[in-house]
């Protein structure tokens, strides 16, 4: 017998939880100027999920319809980006980010490229750190994260 893959995830707050049973389809980032603000960032990591395949366990996404085709849903406590949804269509994606396991996801495509950053592939070469390089022990210290845990 065999069992479906499931995962989880929600926004940053925890207002916002989900668990999606089965396959994930088309994971990519899409590097359209809408995605670009949506999220804040210099690309949208989305992965498609069969509607019937999502179901919502705390909460539900605020929708925002961002073009005359597609609604975008995120939490409207933290703000966090959750799902893609063209209008009227069968298709959702959710952010790859707000799986509780995003590294279980990897992106094989990259969309609308006309918008990339033209540097976007120099991000490699950047020097990196670790987050205790960069912050005093004891700031570090101090630290405790108001966000909602990776798991329920």
């Amino acid at each position: 017998m065999t069992s479906e893959p499931i995962y989880t995830g929600g926004c940053q707050c925890g207002a916002v939880r989900y668990r999606i049973t089965g396959e994930l389809d088309d994971p990519h980032l899409c590097h359209c100027r809408m995605c670009q603000k949506a999220f804040g960032s210099f690309f949208a990591p989305l992965v498609g999920v069969k509607p019937d395949g999502i179901e919502w366990t705390r909460g539900k996404p605020a929708l925002f319809q961002s073009s005359t085709i597609a609604e975008r849903g995120f939490c409207s406590s933290c703000g966090t980006p959750l799902t893609y949804q063209p209008i009227g269509s069968n298709h959702i994606s959710v952010s790859i980010g707000s799986l509780d396991e995003p590294a279980r996801v990897k992106p094989v495509e990259q969309v609308s490229i006309e918008s990339r950053m033209p540097w976007f592939a120099e991000l490699p070469e950047l020097p990196g750190s670790r987050t205790e390089d960069d912050m005093p022990a004891e700031i570090l210290a101090k630290l405790k994260s108001n966000q909602y845990p990776d798991h329920d």
